[in-house]
């Protein structure tokens, strides 16, 4: 699994021009990617290190706080996350120009993991979290805060 964890002050995802989620606040935009080889263990990972990360800043303006510590502080107001699910970030451009996604997973290897991510992501918050739709053309828009913005893949645990 490979994703792009954006920290914003607000963000929405739309399809077909109608709003699917959004926050306004503190939260996270995680763009998911899926391949092949991802299992459960690989989300079990992903939630565990970006419900723990430490990329929001503590009363010295110190990136010491995971969006776990900003959801507790502010009652709930805060801490929210939208995750949009995008094969593309296994793009392959070796060849030529044209992009190709042979590593990403299809809908019936996909769908499942990303559904278990959403589960346990919203588990490890205590609250429902915003999503896009498996496979939909989708508009993302959100105030990137920093910027901030952190790639993981779980096949290259930095």
């Amino acid at each position: 699994m490979r994703t792009v964890i954006q920290r914003a002050k607000d963000a929405s995802v739309s399809i077909e021009g109608s709003v699917n989620a959004c926050f306004n606040g503190q939260g996270l935009v995680i763009l998911l990617g899926i391949e092949l080889s991802d299992t459960v263990e690989d989300v079990a990972w992903l939630v565990r290190k970006i419900s723990n990360l430490r990329i929001f800043d503590d009363e010295n303006g110190v990136m010491n706080r995971s969006i776990l510590d900003i959801d507790t502080q502010t009652n709930h107001r805060e801490g929210n996350i939208i995750v949009v699910s995008q094969f593309t970030l296994f793009a392959s451009y070796k060849k030529g120009n044209r992009p190709s996604w042979l590593r990403a997973a299809g809908h019936e290897h996909a769908v499942p993991l990303y559904e278990a991510f959403l589960k346990e992501m919203a588990d490890a918050l205590g609250k429902p979290i915003g999503h896009g739709e498996f496979g939909a053309n989708m508009q993302v828009q959100l105030t990137n805060n920093g910027p901030v913005t952190i790639i993981m893949d779980t096949k290259n645990k930095e």
